[in-house]
């Protein structure tokens, strides 16, 4: 049997982990984000994972950098897909699928916004590993740095929930 290119690179990703966060409400910030990331923990290190997550970002259209891609208009032809039921987050993108608590403030505003600005980070987060808390000011430093930014892609994906 032989593999794609792609289907490699996706084993090289390692783990795929997301976090939920929102902005200061009380400052009229309270927009739901979603962060995807690796750790870097693939079978090839960091760099491979990173180049890995790149190639899956170009493989399903989604392009790297500040141009931020509606997901809105045709959720259910989008290749990235969120499903909220409760507290849980649920990514979907091909082949690959992450899970997250989301705090009671992102849920709000998630379900009042019918949407969430998802970031799916190229650089890989070993720092921020899952069922472990990220301090405010950690996550800050990774998610507001340029390089993670512009290394980034970007989208507005619409929220679908379980009823």
């Amino acid at each position: 049997m032989t593999s794609t290119q792609a289907e490699t690179d996706r084993s090289h990703l390692g783990t795929l982990s997301v976090l939920a966060w929102i902005g200061d409400p009380s400052e009229g910030h309270d927009i739901p984000y979603l962060l995807a990331y690796t750790l870097g923990d693939g079978p090839l290190g960091a760099e491979a994972g990173e180049k890995a997550a790149r190639g899956l970002l170009e493989e399903i259209g989604l392009p790297i950098g500040d141009v931020v891609i509606d997901g809105t208009r045709n959720p259910a032809g989008f290749p990235v897909q969120i499903v909220l039921a409760d507290n849980q987050v649920a990514l979907t993108l091909p082949g690959l699928n992450a899970t997250c608590t989301a705090p009671d403030e992102w849920v709000a505003a998630a379900i009042e916004s019918g949407q969430a600005y998802f970031l799916f980070a190229t650089r890989a987060w070993p720092e921020a590993v899952p069922g472990r808390p990220v301090d405010p000011k950690t996550l800050q430093e990774f998610a507001a740095d340029e390089s993670v930014l512009t290394g980034s892609a970007h989208c507005v994906l619409a929220v679908r929930r379980l009823q």
